[in-house]
Formats: C-alpha cells, structure tokens, sequence
C-alpha cells in the first residue's frame, strides 16, 4: 500500500458495514491517538491553501487533475502519499484533498487520524480507501463522517438539497451527467449536500463537520465535467476557509509552504505518544494468501501477540493499564476523535458482548465438565463458586474464583463507559476496555473442554506442504491437527495452474514437488487420524506472479494452462491479462474448452484419490470497479457468446449504457452459477458422497455480482455445494462478528451449512479463541481457520484442550451425519439447563417447569429416533417437536432473560441451528439417492 494518508481514501472502505452498528467498529479497540502534526502559519509569501495527495491511484490522471486544479483558481501543493509516515508528512496546510486515492495504509491512516485532530479537515473524491484494509476502511469512514458505498449503473444529474448547499455552490456545479457512486453518511453530524436525481435519491456528497466526500472521480473527463469539477471544489474549500476570488495558481512542493488562515482554530495541548504501526497487508483481492510464496514472513519486526498467561499482570496488560498496545494490534485499536454517546454505547455494547461470549464459555465447560465427571449433568458449584456468582449477579458457574471476579470487574467497567465518553475521557476510556479485555481473556477456561459437535475445518496451505518436504513430514502437520480437534482439512491440491499430484490431465505439476505425491499422503494420514480430506482447488485463476520468483520465471509467466492454451484466457477491458495490481491471470469461464478441462482435472482428483470433499476457490472473476474504468472478462469466447445473444461486441459497452451494462453483467454472473451446477452435478455423479464448498467473498450480493460475479446465493439455494466458507477474516471480535453474523443468520442459503473463516496471521491466541466462542454463540454449524503455517504452540495447546484429544470424545461431523449432530448438540444444550437447575439457577418452578422438562425430553426423543433410523415420518416428527419447543422457549426464558439475555440468545441459537441441520439433513439424507457417507 501506499504511504501516504489521505482521508478519503480510508472512507470508502470503512463503509462497507451499512448500519449504525458501524461505528462500533472503530469504537470498539477504542483509543484517542492523540499527536502533534503541524506549525501554525507563520510566513508573509503567497500560499497553498490546499495539500492534494498524489497517489499511485490517481497518477495516471494527474495531468487531468492537475490542470483542473488550476481552472478552479486555488493555490495548492502537492502531498506523495508514498512519503507519509507521520502526521507531519501531510504538511501544515488546514485541508487536504484526496482526489480518488483509494488505498491506504496503517501509518498513512494513523497520520491522517492525528493531523485531524488538531483540526484539519478533508476533501475526498470517488472510492477513497476502498482498497485498504478492514481496520482502515473503518477509521477513514468514521473520520470522514461517511464512505463510497458502490457506483450507479449510469450517469446522472446532481440535485443539491436547498438549506445544506444552495447557498454556497455555483450554477455550474449541477450542470451535466455524471458517472459516480453512492456515498453512504455514517456520522451523527453527516448530512448529505447532494443527491443523485433517481427514484431512490441516494446521496451524492456528504458533508460531516471536518469532511466532505465527492461520490464521483474527481479531474476525470470520462466522469465529469470540468466546470462542475471546478464549482464543487471550491464550493467544498469555501467551508473551511476564505478563498479569494481569483488566485494564480503556482503549485509547491508541501514541505516548504505555509498554511492559509484556517476558520476554526487549531486544537493546542496535544503530545505525541511513541506508537508504531505495522505495515499493511494485502490489497482487497489478496484478502486471503493463498500458497508458499504468500506465506512467507515479513522481514519486518513487530511484537509478539499477547499469549495465555496465568499471571496476575501479563506484559499484555501491562501495555493495556500503559495506554499503549503492541505494533501489530495498532490500527485495529483505535478510536476516533469526537466519540459521541452513540458511539460511547456502541462500546459499551461490545463489553457487555465480550462478558456474555465469556460466561457462555465458562458454562459449557462447567456443564460438560460435570457431566463426564459424575456420568450426567448434575456438577453442582462449591460453597464459594456459589457466593461468587451470587455476588456478581451472574448464573455461571466458574472453576476459579478469579473468573467470577473479573466477570464483576469488567461489568463494574462497562457501567463506567458511557460517563467517560461524555466527560471525553477517550484515552481513560480505553484503557478501562482493554483492561476489562484482558481480566476476561486471562481467565477464558481454556483447560477445559467444552467444544460442540461442529465443523472444525483448516486449510493447509501449498507453502506448508512443500516445507514439509515427504509423507514423514505431512504426518508431523496431521499429527498435530488431529491433536488439536480439527476434523476437516481443506489441502490445497491446485495452486495457480498446478496440481500438487503427478496428474495426467494438466500441463505440468506443481516443480517444487518431488519423489512423492503429498495428495495420495494426505488422504492416508487424514483417515487414519479420523478426519476428512477435501481438495482445495484454484479454478478461474490460472497463474500468479509471486509463483512465478518462486521457480524462477519470468512475472509475466501466465502459468502453464494459459501459456499452454492462450485462447482460454480472460482479459480486462485494455486488454491486459493480469489484472493492474491483482498478478493472476484469469481463464475465461464462458470458453467451453477452459471449463472441460476444469471438469476433467477435478474429475481425476476424485476419481484417483479417496478425498471427501472438493472447495473450490477463485470461483469468481477478478476484482473490478466500473466507475473506475477497470472491468475483466473479455475473452474471446465471452465476447462471441455476447456478441450472438445481443449483438453487440461487449468491449464497446460502458456502465452508462445501463441496459446492455447488466446484460453483460448478468452474463458474465451467469458464467460462473452455471460452472458451479456442472462441476457439482457431474461430480456427484462419479463420487455421490463428496462434499462441495466453495471459498467465498462476504461482501454484500450487490458488490459481489458487480465486482466479481460471485452469486453464491444462487449455488446454495440450488443445492449445488453443501458448504459456504466465506472469508471473514478480522484482527478482533467486533469486525469479525459484523462479517460474519449477516450470513450465520441469512435465510437465503437454502440448506446449505455456512463456516465463517477466521484468519490466524497475526490474530492473538485469545482473539482466536473468542472469535471461535462467537461463532458457537451463533447459529452456526463450525468455522474454518486459515491456516496451518499460522498454527502456533500456544494456539495449539489451547485447541487440544478445549476440542482436541486431551479429553476424548466421539463427535459426529455435521455434514456428513447431520441427524447425529442435532441429537448430540441437543445433549449439550439439555446438559447446560441441567447444570443450571441442579445448581438453582435457571429461573423455572412450578408448572413452567413441568412444561419445559416434558417437551424438552419429548424433543430429545424425538432427535435420537431420527439419527437412529432417518426417514421422512421420524423427521417431520422431530420438527414438530422442534417447533413445539421453539414456540415456548422465549415465556419459559422471559425471566432468565432480564438476567442474562445474551445468555437466552445463545440457547435461541442453538435451537435454531438444530432446524438447519435438519434442513441440511432432509437433502442430503432422505432426498439423495446415494448411501449414507461412512461414518468415521
């Protein structure tokens, strides 16, 4: 990414969560960084009065840029993103335009964070930040007050809103179609100036108190004209400072020019903190590392993640209670300047969900504990867990006493928030968070077992398979894998063009194996460890760059398929392969001879090797924005398939012909649905017990179809795959919560079961653990964690006490004995209420109890006769039961819920995640022709 910061580009990427519960977000690591930037004006000479970023985004249109710059008579000088480390770095200037710079990272952010809370302020255009990382996307959307949510279709006029910009804006600046986007306000100052003129009249500029975002590429002729360009930027400089009528304009270099006289004065008393970021990760389109050579560590040095530590004061906390936190947790920590009482909410919030996933762990462990130890669920507290938890006006249990205490300590926090907040005690308020974060992280029961029946999947990477060099190798890998509970491996078998087995379909195998084939070892040492082995495949993406240093070709190396069969490829609209910024190339899903081949190498996957499962991954085109010119999907046989339905060579249409733009959208969407049902449906039929997955995107159905023609509602609700895994990968529980909780919950998915992914890198061991807590809380089947090389000792030892082989247990795996997982994560709940009534902390007596006690062993029942004997009258048995149940749970749990509501959600959950099972079972069980898959 680049260096420099720039505020709008962080926008658009924060505002990809589209509800209030954003804010959350930012607030929850939250953290005033405050820090000295600039010198207030000093000098007499003519000056800047603006800093423009220049970034690798907008180089290419800088002349264009440029030379509106001077059209609209304002002197400027000119910021390199790729020189900003600090707040420093962005001049003295009082505003800053970011002109369609849309990656960012942490250190750019962190300086734009600083340099406007000493009062700067900020003019972004088009998708600024939309490229950068989560954590950045979130800052820039909270400092800018609101972020670029997606383009329109087509052009369109502005209407400005009388009262917010009549008063201010030139003639000119609602004159001409323009090709822009949504901007969506996520601040409570945030009002749109602007709409775009269409039945929805969604916002075309926002204006918060120190931003303004431009929701259309600003110096572009293709987007805009130059007089509404030139109108809408002073317009927007004139709210922050006194613009002359005319101005000969000579641009400077920022680092020698002085502020002009800023309106709103400068805040004063700010010191700056020792605090260093670590550099950013990957672009959008790299989410996820896929292979050794993007496995590799960073030279770079950051500090270690905190770790379990039974120790009354871990270095961790000691950092928290210093008001200063490890490098690598440094963007993901921060909170804006200016939090309000919503925001002060939406923190305490988190705390209160943080406690609730911590007792909801602790009574697992205490039920399940219980119930190994006396052959039932009845374990009931010791005289001083009793007064404990009596004490702090919690129902659970907890083995040590330090857990009951942290429990009150952390609410005793929570209640303390909001008053912080309002007396703008950030720093204060901070730090009493993470101080409540880590009492709780410290006493997680993470020696304890306590996992459900559940999918406990883990992708082993290319790069770890060839580290490990022979079969000998692979077993250490399994070895621990099987130790640490996990149950599915997804093992990447074809990585950018090359199989990881000698195959007899495809050019060549992957050249930095040899003597041995790790696919035919990793079936054997899977099976023999009771787990299941599911090839994890590349499909579209046919290359990639960082691939090619490894074996020492050339960048442009398009990999072996395409460089075998150059008419299988995709293209973009200038006719390159590698999409700018992204180094794979793509096959074109629409060529016929690109899809047999796919069809015939997984066919030689499932047909030599006894896999249970095939994920496919790269199920999509490249990453693509419209509204910037960049779409992909040009190959030859897209464009002939094109040109004979409509009669019209797609590389001659733009998004603002709407019509034939969804068409060829639509088409290139149906490409990819219509490869996923012939892969599943052919498969199937050699290999009727294999599970089908796919790896994929989380972003929302609108963002995918237009930037990636990835539809897999459709493949879900079709029952072509059995599971969906999208990659919902965040450095903490909140950003991973608002990723994945939309789709655990979505009724959109037909009987397919959903596995949010967790990504390891640089996730602290408790972080880990949490999110994992999170997703038992949901009603969710199991999670998927990227990957093995990120799998440390510490991690490892957690997982194998807490679901691995430390205690052994028999669990079925949901998607291959869906019956049986229902009835055995049923036990689990019953045992919980069990534990709870025994220890007279479950609020039923009297009738109440009687009801519940009948209909929950007439539910039990019912689920032990369907996983016994699976048909069609034991089910429809069960979901009466089910419904039955369901229909009374939430009188039964009225009073438990003033109580504990978060706890009754989870149990809500739980329930409802039985009716998924169920689902999934009807489809795979009843309605399948093929025997049952063997039970392992």
């Amino acid at each position: 990414m680049s260096k420099n910061f720039d505020i709008f580009a962080f926008l658009p990427t924060l505002v990809r969560a589209r509800s209030v519960n954003f804010l959350v977000e930012t607030l929850l690591a939250s953290l005033l960084l405050p820090l000295a930037f600039y010198l207030p004006a000093t000098a007499a000479e003519k000056p800047a009065v603006l800093a423009v970023v220049k970034s690798e985004d907008n180089a290419a249109q800088w002349t264009e840029i440029s030379s509106r710059l001077q059209a609209a008579g304002v002197n400027y000088c000119v910021v390199d993103l790729a020189a900003v480390k600090n707040a420093s770095d962005l001049s003295d200037r009082s505003v800053i335009f970011l002109p369609n710079v849309e990656n960012i990272d942490f250190n750019q952010a962190l300086a734009l964070e600083a340099w406007m809370s000493r009062g700067g302020k900020v003019i972004a255009s088009g998708a600024v930040g939309s490229t950068s990382q989560p954590g950045v996307r979130q800052l820039l959307s909270s400092l800018l007050g609101a972020y670029w949510g997606f383009p329109l279709d087509a052009p369109n006029n502005l209407q400005t809103l009388q009262g917010n910009s009549k008063d201010w804006l030139e003639p000119a600046g609602n004159e001409g179609l323009v090709l822009g986007g949504v901007v969506i306000p996520t601040g409570v100052n945030s009002r749109p100036i602007a709409i775009w003129q269409s039945q929805i009249n969604q916002a075309a500029v926002v204006k918060s108190d120190h931003a303004t975002v431009l929701g259309w590429r600003w110096g572009s002729s293709t987007v805009s004209p130059g007089d509404f360009d030139r109108a809408w930027l002073r317009a927007s400089l004139s709210q922050y400072i006194s613009l002359p009528e005319s101005a000969t304009v000579a641009p400077q270099n920022c680092s020698s020019a002085v502020a002009y006289e800023s309106r709103e004065p400068v805040g004063e008393g700010l010191q700056t903190l020792p605090y260093t970021s670590r550099e950013s990760e990957n672009r959008a389109e790299e989410t996820r590392s896929r292979g050794a050579e993007e496995h590799q560590p960073s030279s770079r040095s950051v500090m270690p993640a905190p770790t379990v530590n039974r120790q009354p004061t871990t270095n961790y906390q000691q950092q928290t209670i210093n008001n200063k936190l490890p490098a690598d947790e440094a963007i993901e920590r921060i909170a804006p300047p200016g939090l309000d009482g919503v925001q002060a909410f939406a923190l305490k919030q988190e705390l209160d969900n943080l406690i609730g996933r911590f007792e909801s762990a602790q009574l697992a462990a205490r039920a399940f504990s219980g119930s190994i130890a006396n052959g039932n669920a009845t374990a009931q507290l010791t005289n001083s867990e009793a007064t404990a938890v009596a004490t702090t006006g919690s129902f659970v249990g907890t083995l040590p006493e330090s857990a009951a205490r942290a429990v009150a300590e952390a609410k005793a926090i929570a209640k303390t928030l909001p008053q912080a907040i309002a007396q703008k005690n950030f720093a204060g308020a901070r730090q009493q968070w993470h101080k409540a974060q880590a009492l709780l992280w410290q006493n997680y029961p993470v020696e304890q077992y306590a996992a459900q029946p559940e999918i406990r999947a883990m992708w082993l990477d290319r790069g770890s398979i060839i580290r490990a060099g022979s079969e000998q190798g692979l077993a250490k890998i399994f070895d621990r894998l099987a130790a640490a509970g996990i149950n599915t491996i997804f093992f990447e078998t074809v990585n950018a063009g090359y199989p990881i087995y000698p195959s007899q379909v495809a050019p060549q195998p992957n050249p930095l194996v040899r003597g041995w084939d790790p696919l035919a070892s990793a079936v054997k040492l899977a099976h023999d460890r009771n787990m299941e082995l599911h090839a994890w495949v590349w499909t579209f993406a046919a290359g990639n760059k960082r691939h090619n240093q490894l074996i020492n070709l050339p960048d442009d190396y398009p990999g072996p398929v395409i460089a075998a069969h150059p008419e299988w490829a995709s293209y973009d609209n200038r006719g390159s392969l590698f999409p700018p910024g992204q180094g794979k190339p793509f096959l074109d899903p629409a060529n016929p001879a690109a899809r047999q081949y796919l069809l015939r190498l997984y066919e030689e996957i499932v047909s030599r090797y006894n896999v249970d499962g095939l994920q496919l991954d790269y199920i999509r085109y490249p990453f693509q924005d419209p509204s910037a010119d960049r779409t992909y999907g040009y190959g030859i046989a897209a464009r002939q398939q094109f040109q004979q339905l409509t009669g019209v060579d797609p590389t001659t249409i733009k998004p603002s012909d709407r019509d034939l733009w969804q068409r060829w959208t639509q088409f290139r969407t149906q490409q990819i649905d219509s490869f996923v049902a012939q892969a599943s449906r052919y498969l199937k039929q050699k290999r009727p017990n294999l599970v089908m997955s796919v790896a994929v995107f989380p972003l929302s159905e609108h963002d995918r179809t237009h930037k990636l023609q990835q539809h897999w509602e459709v493949w879900a609700n079709r029952g072509d795959v059995d599971l969906i895994v999208p990659m919902t990968y965040a450095l903490d529980s909140y950003r991973f919560q608002r990723l994945a909780q939309p789709w655990i919950t979505s009724s959109k998915l037909g009987s397919a079961l959903l596995l949010p992914g967790i990504r390891l890198l640089n996730l602290p061991t408790m972080g880990a653990f949490d999110q994992i807590q999170l997703v038992r809380d949901l009603p969710g089947s199991g999670y998927a964690l990227f990957a093995v090389e990120n799998l440390n000792d510490e991690l490892q030892q957690v997982f194998h006490n807490t679901q691995g082989t430390k205690v052994k247990v028999t669990a079925p795996v949901p998607y291959r004995q869906p019956f049986h997982t229902a009835a055995a994560r049923y036990a689990h709940l019953r045992q919980e209420w069990q534990f709870l009534l025994t220890n007279e902390r479950l609020w039923l007596k009297g009738t109440a109890l009687n009801e519940f006690n009948t209909r929950s062993q007439n539910l039990e029942t019912a689920l032990d006769r369907l996983a016994q004997t699976p048909s069609v009258s034991n089910l429809a048995a069960a979901r009466t039961a089910l419904n039955s149940f369901q229909t009374q749970f939430k009188d039964w749990m009225r009073s438990q819920a003033l109580e504990n509501s978060y706890q009754v959600n989870v149990w809500s959950n739980r329930l409802t995640t039985l009716e998924r099972l169920l689902n999934y079972g009807e489809r795979v069980v009843l309605k399948s022709s093929s025997p049952l898959a063997r039970q392992r």
